[in-house]
C-alpha cells in the first residue's frame, strides 16, 4: 500500500508510571492497522534517555527492550534526525510527569508535527490537580475541598498547617502528590500521625502536595473523546476497590480483586449529570484527544464531585478507558484509529457538547 503514514509511538518515560506506559504502548501498537501505518518505536528510559528502538515490540512490556542494545539507537536529535522527520503523527503513550504534562507535547509543537492527545495547556493543567481544581471551580463543577502544600511552608509551618487541615477538612483525609497518576504516592490519613507521614511520603514524588477531605465515595469514571466537532462521552463505569481506596496496588497487583463495573449501576439522572460535567471539564481546559474524567458520588448524601482528569489514560488490558468505549460499541482497534485520525486533522476551536 502506497503512502502509508508513519506513527511515532513513545513509551516508558521518567515518571512513576513508566511500567504502565510500556504495557499501554504495546497494546496500542498491537492494534494499529499496519496496512495503513508504519510504526517507529521511541523508548524513554527512567533516567530520561530517548532511544529509537528497532527490535521486537514484545520486549517492551517487561522492559527487556533496554537490554536489546543491538536495536537501540540513542545518538539522534528530535529536531534533525531523518527518522524523526519522517514521522507523520506522534502517539505519546506516556503517563505522568515528563510525558502527560505538556512537556513532550511542547516538543511536538516545536517540530510542527501532529500528535495524539491534548495540547500543552490541557496536558499541563490536567496533570496539576491543584490548578485543575481552580479551573473546574470556575466552571461551577463541584470538586472535593482541599489544601495545597509546598515543601518550604510545610517545613517551617507544619504545626499550623496540620491544625488548619484538621479544622477545615477533618479526618479522614487523602494525601496526593499533585503531579502524579495511577494513584502513585497517595495515602489515606485517619489521624494526625498518618497525616504527617502521608504528606512526607507524597513530597517524595512531587514538590506540591494536595490534601483532600475524605469522602465516603463511589468511584465513577467517564471516557471522553472529541469525534469531529463533537465532544463525546461514554456511559460511566464504576470501580469497586479491593482495598480501602483504589491505590496503585489495588489497580495493578496480580493478587488484587478490584472490580470494574461497566456500565456503572447509577441512575439515569446521575449518569446525565456526570457526563455533562465531564464534557464541560474537557472543554474548560481545552482538551483534545482521549481523556478519562474521574468522579466521586458521596454514599452519604449523593453529592457528585469531579476528582481529576487524565489526558492520556491507560490502555492496558484492565484499563477503564477503552472498556467504556467498548461498552458503546467502539472496539479497542477502532478507538485507536479514531484517536490517530483525530490527531491528523486541524483542531477545531469551537466545541459542541454531546
Amino acid at each position: 500500500m502506497q503512502n502509508k503514514k508513519r506513527i511515532g509511538v513513545l513509551f516508558g518515560g521518567q515518571s512513576g508510571e513508566h511500567e504502565i506506559s510500556r504495557i499501554s504502548a504495546y497494546n496500542v501498537m498491537a492494534v494499529i492497522d499496519q496496512d495503513k501505518y508504519d510504526i517507529t518505536m521511541i523508548g524513554i528510559t527512567k533516567n530520561g534517555k530517548w532511544c529509537i528502538y528497532t527490535g521486537d515490540a514484545k520486549n517492551i512490556p517487561d522492559g527487556s527492550w533496554e537490554r536489546d542494545t543491538a536495536h537501540c539507537r540513542y545518538d539522534f536529535s528530535m529536531m534533525g534526525d531523518p527518522v524523526m522527520q519522517d514521522i507523520d503523527i506522534f502517539f505519546p503513550v506516556l503517563h505522568g510527569p515528563m510525558g502527560e504534562d505538556g512537556t513532550v507535547q511542547g516538543v511536538f509543537e516545536l517540530l510542527g508535527k501532529p500528535y495524539v492527545g491534548s495540547g500543552v495547556l490541557a496536558s499541563a493543567v490536567g496533570m496539576d490537580k491543584a490548578v485543575a481544581k481552580v479551573c473546574f471551580r470556575a466552571e461551577d463543577i463541584p470538586v472535593v475541598p482541599a489544601m495545597t502544600l509546598y515543601p518550604e511552608r510545610w517545613a517551617s509551618k507544619r504545626d499550623m498547617l496540620v491544625e488548619n487541615m484538621e479544622s477545615f477538612l477533618n479526618y479522614p483525609m487523602f494525601i496526593k502528590p499533585v503531579n502524579m497518576g495511577s494513584s502513585v504516592g497517595i495515602t489515606k490519613a485517619h489521624n494526625r500521625e498518618e497525616l504527617i507521614a502521608g504528606i512526607d511520603e507524597a513530597f517524595r514524588f512531587d514538590r506540591k502536595v494536595l490534601v483532600e477531605k475524605g469522602i465516603n465515595a463511589r468511584e465513577i469514571e467517564v471516557a471522553v473523546l472529541r469525534m469531529g466537532e463533537r465532544v463525546k462521552t461514554a456511559f460511566p463505569g464504576e470501580i469497586v476497590a479491593s482495598k480501602e481506596f483504589y491505590d496503585y496496588e489495588a489497580k495493578y497487583a496480580d493478587d488484587q480483586n478490584s472490580e470494574i463495573i461497566i456500565p456503572a449501576p447509577i441512575t439515569d439522572e446521575e449518569a446525565k449529570t456526570i457526563r455533562h460535567y465531564a464534557a464541560r471539564a474537557y472543554r474548560a481546559i481545552d482538551g483534545d484527544g482521549p481523556m478519562r474524567v474521574d468522579f466521586f458520588i458521596d454514599r452519604d448524601n449523593g453529592d457528585i464531585y469531579l476528582n481529576e482528569v487524565n489526558t492520556m489514560p491507560g490502555f492496558t488490558n484492565i484499563s477503564m478507558y477503552p472498556m467504556m468505549w467498548e461498552n458503546e460499541g467502539v472496539s479497542y482497534a477502532e478507538l485507536i484509529e479514531r484517536m490517530i485520525e483525530g490527531a491528523d486533522v486541524k483542531k477545531v476551536t469551537a466545541y459542541t457538547l454531546g
